[in-house]
């Protein structure tokens, strides 16, 4: 043991291995077997099973779980006795975990919560709350934010739909007032046409729309919330899945009919995933771009809803409203 930033409580097994430098918080518990060097640095109540190596420029938030034989590295070019200016920077943001032999390339952030699977191969960024798996690993769903006392996670069951041809417009509700609609559909020998009405279908008016389109199956769009925004999404062709998160709880629904809709209100966490290589998305929205209207840090986001959710309690109104 050479280090000695080491926290209260922190519990390190036999045959590790910790160099001058490393910064390890409280209450960790480092396995047998471990190796963490001088730069690295390791939150509070981080758990590292045996076989890990932290490598300078990895750091561990508070809580993270990282599994037997994880991986990580440092250096995207690895040369032997050439040492680069600086070593890339690796992030496990806080209450992620990683499962067994997975390997992490160097440079990429794993967001808060997130899971990634034994054997994955991370080449890039992970979202917050998001389950990846694979070589290269990509996003197959995402957990909720908080669930019970325990703070654990856990997966969230996407919902069903049924359309019937002719039916009116209805919506069944979701959460943070969001509601995936159910637009009419008239179909003859000629084809099939669906439409909607605005104030009817749509509860604002269109000052805007966009088309996502030709988006590799492996990639994540949106990953952002609205201040003021309102939108309605509908798959004109192919499929994607849509995940919503309002800082607590999540639901995900699969748009896959050019009569389904999904009305997403302000302050809704939206990300769009699992595209079909035909898909095109149709987003409605209720106002011109506005970056300064994007919330794109989830960090930022989770903040405004916790101060949103303490104003509620008040009897206060929301922020976005007092605006």
């Amino acid at each position: 043991m050479e280090s000695d930033a080491i926290g209260d409580g922190t519990r390190i097994w036999a045959f590790a291995h910790v160099l001058a430098g490393a910064r390890i918080g409280a209450e960790c518990n480092i396995c047998d077997h471990t190796f963490i060097e001088g730069g690295a640095v390791v939150g509070d109540r981080v758990t590292l099973k045996c076989g890990v190596q932290l490598w300078d420029g990895v750091t561990l938030e508070d809580d993270v779980f990282v599994g037997p034989n994880v991986t990580f590295t440092n250096d995207p070019f690895p040369r032997s006795r050439q040492r680069p200016a600086q070593y890339a920077a690796t992030v496990v943001r806080a209450g992620a975990s990683i499962g067994a032999n997975a390997t992490i390339l160097p440079g990429v952030t794993i967001g808060m919560r997130a899971m990634v699977g034994a054997g994955a191969v991370v080449t890039r960024d992970v979202p917050a709350f998001a389950i990846v798996v694979g070589n290269p690993a990509v996003v197959t769903g995402y957990i909720d934010g908080q669930t019970g006392g325990e703070g654990r996670l856990k997966a969230r069951t996407p919902l069903s739909h049924e359309i019937r041809p002719g039916q009116t417009v209805t919506a069944t509700p979701l959460l943070g007032g969001a509601s995936l609609c159910r637009l009419p559909r008239i179909s003859d020998e000629r084809g099939h046409l669906s439409f909607g009405e605005i104030h009817q279908s749509l509860p604002f008016s269109v000052a805007r729309y966009f088309l996502v389109f030709g988006v590799p199956s492996r990639e994540v769009r949106g990953e952002h919330a609205h201040r003021k925004l309102h939108q309605f999404l509908i798959a004109v062709n192919g499929s994607c899945s849509v995940r919503l998160f309002d800082g607590e709880g999540s639901a995900e629904v699969t748009l896959d009919r050019p009569e389904l809709g999904l009305y997403v209100p302000p302050m809704i966490w939206t990300t769009e995933y699992k595209y079909s290589r035909d898909a095109v998305l149709l987003v409605l929205a209720s106002e011109v771009y506005r970056e300064s209207d994007y919330i794109r840090n989830c960090d930022e986001y989770l903040t405004l809803m916790a101060e949103q959710r303490a104003a509620a309690s008040a009897g206060a109104p929301a922020f976005w409203a007092r605006q």
